[in-house]
């Protein structure tokens, strides 16, 4: 049962080129994935996400073996499933007595604490790889980095085109600029042709975990059925394949448009595969290129889809490995509301609260403004405590890891960072979620009534946020000519706002089961 090298794969590492496996020997390494009970509750993932994860790690298993790999694979249920990868390693160790354990470098801070401790604990070599998958290495990020007093991910962005060739004319950006966003802001209506979404049904493997989380996880967030994700590599080439057929070409256009019926749009639905590596991201951007140089897709499309990947993805890795571990902690507005109960219930006379949450716990999934513009700026607005809505959105979202979800909730979304992401807050009334969605028609309350009983809480909120944290934000020069709106407003204008939203406030409850 001995083997030279113990190599373990972790669930979101499904890459067949995973740098742990390219040089290694098939005959002279086992390969150990494991099912814990720790990575499944560390919070109180969607039911959905540990599917989908369990059932891919089970088929990824499957195509080693099929592959010549030497696989130990166990299961959540096994009767000596230790529960956490350490533990998983040390009976492992016991097992194949190896002389190294590989691992490519985990994505999330604790588990590479974990890793980096095992040489000690059991007396080995650990190899501790990089993750090949990302285009910057952490270096070049802190090298970038080092100088700037400014991290603004567009300069970064920049360099990442350079360095890939994507969407380059030689040494300039294709179309003359590096940018799109400003054509990508486009409200949608219902009478647009929505492309459907690539779905898969459930085989044998996936029934099979799907009754372990309806067992084991019943008391976790979100609906578990019906479950129409893949779950293998070729499952996610089918998914980038429609996507590149049937929605990409509008992508740009609509990308932060929200409509109550239409809960995917023009997205790709393909942030869990990527994140898992089922999909490897630069493949997946030169696709979405290759589309565009054949004349099938617009810029603005092409570009703004590859920005999300080369630019953003790439960027709040950086940050996040910068920034470990205090950032998790940050806390710039000092805020300490708990999360309110509507975030688990998606109870609540706000529409588009309401029907972002409820999307979302139907299928583990909300696109980027829903999030950003909806959920969170709800959060901010109302001051709740950054680290509860950080682990809200880590449980919640299907490709959520806390390398990619801290620094867009922390810092993107609720300006705990204090502007190290964002030049200012994501502050906004219900003004803009009227312009950019359908969700205000059918609200209880009224988007075009500022204060009182039945206006849009976002309306008295969105002034109350200013006011609580001026002393913080005053100086911020994106938010001058707001702050002088508000000190040309009457005494009596002022003070209706600051009721209206503490009389809001007043109504939300505290989240007691979570």
């Amino acid at each position: 049962m001995s083997t030279e090298k113990l190599i373990l794969i972790m669930g979101d590492q499904l890459s067949h080129n995973i740098s742990s496996l390219v040089d290694a020997d098939k005959n002279a390494a086992c390969i150990l994935m494991v099912e814990v009970f720790e990575e499944a509750t560390y919070v109180r993932h969607h039911k959905k996400k540990i599917a989908f994860l369990f059932s891919a790690m089970r088929h990824f298993a499957d195509e080693l073996q099929q592959n010549g790999w030497r696989v130990d694979y166990v299961k959540l249920d096994d009767a000596d499933n230790s529960g956490s990868f350490t533990g998983e390693i040390e009976r492992a160790v016991e097992k194949y007595e190896p002389k190294s354990i590989a691992v490519t470098e985990p994505s999330e801070w604790r588990v590479k604490q974990d890793v980096e401790a095992w040489a000690d604990k059991f007396n080995l070599t650990v190899d501790m790889l990089p993750d090949e998958r990302f285009i910057a290495t952490h270096d070049e990020f802190q090298n970038w980095a080092a100088d700037r007093k400014q991290l603004r991910m567009e300069y970064f962005y920049r360099d990442m085109r350079r360095k890939t060739g994507l969407l380059m004319d030689g040494d300039k950006p294709e179309g003359g600029k590096w940018n799109y966003d400003s054509e990508n802001r486009k409200p949608a209506k219902n009478d647009l042709f929505m492309p459907t979404q690539c779905r898969f049904t459930p085989d044998d493997t996936t029934e099979q975990v799907l009754n372990l989380v309806a067992q084991r996880f019943d008391n976790h967030f979100g609906d578990l059925k019906p479950f129409w994700f893949g779950v293998t590599a070729a499952d996610a080439q089918k998914a980038l394949q429609h996507f590149l057929d049937e929605a990409l070409p509008s992508f740009g256009d609509y990308q932060d448009a929200m409509l109550e019926d239409e809960k995917f749009l023009y997205h790709s639905v393909l942030s869990q595969y990527i994140n898992s590596g089922l999909l490897d991201p630069l493949d997946v951007c030169q696709r979405v290129e290759a589309e565009y140089r054949k004349g099938r897709v617009p810029l603005n499309a092409a570009e703004g889809f590859i920005r999300q990947i080369i630019g953003w993805r790439e960027y709040v890795r950086g940050i996040y490995w910068l920034k470990m571990p205090d950032y998790v902690n940050q806390n710039f507005l000092e805020t300490k509301r708990d999360l309110p109960d509507l975030y688990w219930t998606g109870e609540t006379d706000m529409s588009c609260l309401r029907h972002a949450i409820t999307q979302t716990k139907q299928e583990a999934y909300a696109h980027h403004i829903q999030r950003l513009m909806v959920t969170g700026n709800f959060a901010m607005l109302a001051g709740v405590n950054p680290h509860q809505i950080h682990e809200w959105y880590l449980a919640v979202y299907a490709d959520a890891y806390e390398w990619v979800e801290l620094p867009n909730t922390l810092g993107m979304s609720q300006f705990g960072d204090g502007g190290l992401l964002g030049s200012k807050p994501y502050a906004a009334s219900g003004n803009y979620i009227n312009k950019m969605s359908d969700y205000c028609k059918n609200c209880h309350y009224d988007v075009k009534q500022k204060t009182g009983e039945n206006a849009c809480p976002f309306n008295a909120l969105y002034w109350d946020f200013l006011v609580r944290n001026k002393a913080k934000l005053k100086g911020n020069p994106r938010l001058g000519q707001v702050y002088n709106t508000w000190n040309k407003m009457s005494v009596d204008k002022r003070d209706t706002y600051l009721s209206s939203a503490q009389t809001f406030l007043g109504t939300l409850k505290s989240s007691s089961d979570y």
